[in-house]
């Protein structure tokens, strides 16, 4: 890659965007985080904040906040979209959601946008088992979610963030929706087992009703986006419509993705599991 502008990463200190940041900066490619804490600041609410962002930025990496399922998201990712093209950034590339309606809403709108685009569509992050709402409950010993036998192709963030690296960085993306799945499906039961295994420890799984998962989510005084976020997975995006396998990985990074267990050894060795 010879343009010397950075590339902007938005959610730059999230799980996708921690990573691909490491990634440039590795290869000497200038980075630009694009988050509430960082210079210039950027914050999706505040469409003021977009400009200065874009100022002399040569791509963006699109993650939205706190999830591109949300209502009203894709009409944020359209005005933005189209505020970088304005500015310049033809080249765009979009974090976005298996089966979700509102994420693939905002497909369409970042392809109307007159981008350069790119999309990776991608499943249920294995790290949300480490470094989200699910490690509380791994540590007490007992994960309780209004989640059935259905399979979910767990995807790696690191395979995602390698995705989004190529995708930014090597000519022959452009135009191109990888759907990024792991190489295998688990049910919850069975991820939870996989970590237990790898962790050492005894961790349940309980199927819960939904009632009582909103229950639950209520004790906890989650804002009111991630509660909505979290009932809509367990009540709509679970439903089966993602059970199957895609190649987005092979096809982008030209290998395999990597395996659920191969996650959880290598997770639980850090300790994070551990009690």
């Amino acid at each position: 890659m010879t343009d010397t502008k950075p590339i902007l990463i938005l959610g730059g200190t999230g799980k996708t965007g921690r990573r691909l940041a490491e990634r440039l900066s590795a290869h000497g490619v200038p980075v630009r985080i694009g988050s509430r804490s960082a210079t210039p600041r950027f914050d999706w609410e505040v469409p003021a904040t977009w400009g200065p962002a874009l100022e002399g930025v040569g791509a963006v990496y699109i993650s939205y906040y706190p999830d591109i399922a949300v209502p009203g998201a894709a009409e944020v990712v359209d005005a933005f979209t189209r505020l970088a093209v304005q500015h310049g950034v033809r080249r765009l590339v979009l974090l976005s959601g298996r089966g979700e309606y509102e994420a693939q809403r905002a497909e369409e709108m970042l392809k109307a946008s007159g981008a350069d685009w790119t999309i990776l569509r991608c499943a249920w992050f294995s790290q949300n088992f480490s470094e989200g709402f699910l490690i509380e409950p791994l540590l007490a010993g007992e994960v309780a979610l209004p989640a059935g036998p259905v399979g979910e192709p767990f995807v790696d963030v690191d395979d995602i963030a390698e995705a989004a690296f190529v995708a930014l960085t090597e000519p022959g993306h452009v135009g191109q929706l990888y759907e990024l799945t792991g190489p295998r499906l688990l049910s919850f039961a069975e991820a939870v087992a996989e970590i237990a295994r790898a962790a050492g420890r005894d961790i349940r799984f309980v199927r819960i009703s939904h009632d009582a998962f909103t229950t639950a989510m209520a004790a906890h005084d989650l804002p009111a986006e991630f509660a909505w976020l979290l009932n809509e997975l367990f009540t709509q995006v679970l439903d089966g419509r993602n059970a199957s396998l895609a190649d987005g990985v092979q096809r982008v990074l030209g290998r395999a993705p990597k395996d659920f267990s191969t996650y959880a050894d290598e997770t639980a060795a850090t300790g994070i599991w551990s009690n």
